[in-house]
């Protein structure tokens, strides 16, 4: 790894824009912010761009919206098509993209003006397969942004590494859209369809096949969290187990199958770790399915007994989270009555002690 303080990234203009960047557009049922979004894409100050927007069979204004965006600028091919959702959406904007680069944005956020141009500039700068960029998350009522001047440049699977250890200085993620891929390193690759959390196994194997990453920690991408309707503002619900954790498991698996056991190791105790997260907040919650959903994590964990020891001796464990987990496989009741305890006595004690 190299870190590259107050880089300057090179720029890239009108007369160095030679390679084509094809943008693939996701739109179902957001006619409200449709519009911005785009035009966010159309006002790039890199300008050799073919804009692939697929509207995924929406129901509202959404569709006409897109054929009106078409008419302002011919970089940009409408794709009407059923919903199928939006892994099979990116999947067919892929079959005809012609661009020697691939990004994508969700239809409902938008991107600052200079966004490709920055990517595209440290890419070529770096001779990286992979550019990455942190993002911010844009709530109703505020805006999170960690951005600092830092770009770093990632060799071989350190970015993969990075990327399994959810490090907060490398805000790499499972998203598509704060990314943008050499084409060669997606050949043959492809979004599940019709299932959620779709970008959780796509983003572990691009990772995994590009030879050098750069990423830089100034964010470009306005991603909307708390969208009414939105996937990411949706909490634990039938799709947390028909799809979010069968794709933690295909990831596992394909971790393994790089013979990254280490890697697989660390996958696995963060999904432990977020399997108890959902425990407590199943617990908590008012929800008519609270018991069928309590049981179905404990299901889940008991299944995955006998690797534990294992898992909680990775790098990234913990020792109080192997203790949540023992207190958890010993009794699932036994493990809420110490959180009730810890959350009502013991850390309002430490609190006042800190002060």
């Amino acid at each position: 790894m190299k870190i590259l303080q107050n880089n300057a990234i090179p720029p890239l203009p009108p007369g160095r824009q030679t390679e084509l960047i094809s943008v693939i557009v996701t739109a179902y049922n957001i006619a409200p912010y449709l519009e911005r979004g785009v035009n966010s894409i159309l006002q790039q100050t890199y300008r050799n761009l073919e804009i692939i927007l697929v509207d995924d069979g929406s129901t509202d204004e959404g569709g006409r919206i897109c054929d009106r965006l078409a008419e302002k600028d011919d970089r940009l091919t409408v794709i009407h098509k059923e919903n199928r959702g939006p892994g099979d959406a990116r999947n067919v904007g892929m079959d005809i993209a012609k661009g020697t680069f691939i990004g994508f944005v969700d239809g409902d956020d938008w991107i600052d003006a200079d966004m490709y141009e920055r990517m595209l500039g440290a890419a070529l700068a770096q001779q990286a397969d992979m550019a990455i960029c942190r993002y911010r998350r844009v709530y109703r009522d505020h805006t999170e942004d960690a951005s600092t001047d830092r770009v770093a440049v990632l060799e071989g699977q350190e970015a993969l590494q990075y990327y399994v250890e959810e490090r907060e200085e490398y805000d790499i993620q499972n998203a598509a859209w704060n990314k943008l891929y050499r084409r060669e390193i997606l050949e043959d690759m492809r979004f599940s369809v019709g299932k959620w959390y779709e970008d959780v196994v796509f983003s572990a194997k691009a990772l995994s096949r590009a030879a050098k990453c750069v990423y830089l920690d100034s964010a470009a991408y306005n991603y909307i969290i708390d969208r009414e309707g939105s996937i990411m503002n949706v909490r634990i619900n039938s799709r947390t187990f028909t799809d979010q954790i069968p794709a933690y498991r295909e990831r596992s698996d394909f971790l393994r199958s790089l013979g990254r056991e280490d890697l697989a190791d660390i996958h696995d105790y963060f999904v432990y770790k977020r399997l108890l997260l959902f425990y407590n907040q199943i617990k908590k919650s008012g929800m008519p399915e609270k018991k069928a959903y309590l049981q179905k994590i404990t299901d889940v964990i008991n299944e995955g007994r006998g690797s534990c020891d294992r898992i909680y001796r990775c790098s990234a464990a913990n020792p109080n989270e192997k203790r949540k987990m023992e207190l958890f496989l010993k009794s699932p009741r036994l493990y809420w009555w110490v959180m009730c305890l810890n959350e009502a006595v013991i850390l309002p004690i430490k609190t006042r002690r800190s002060r």
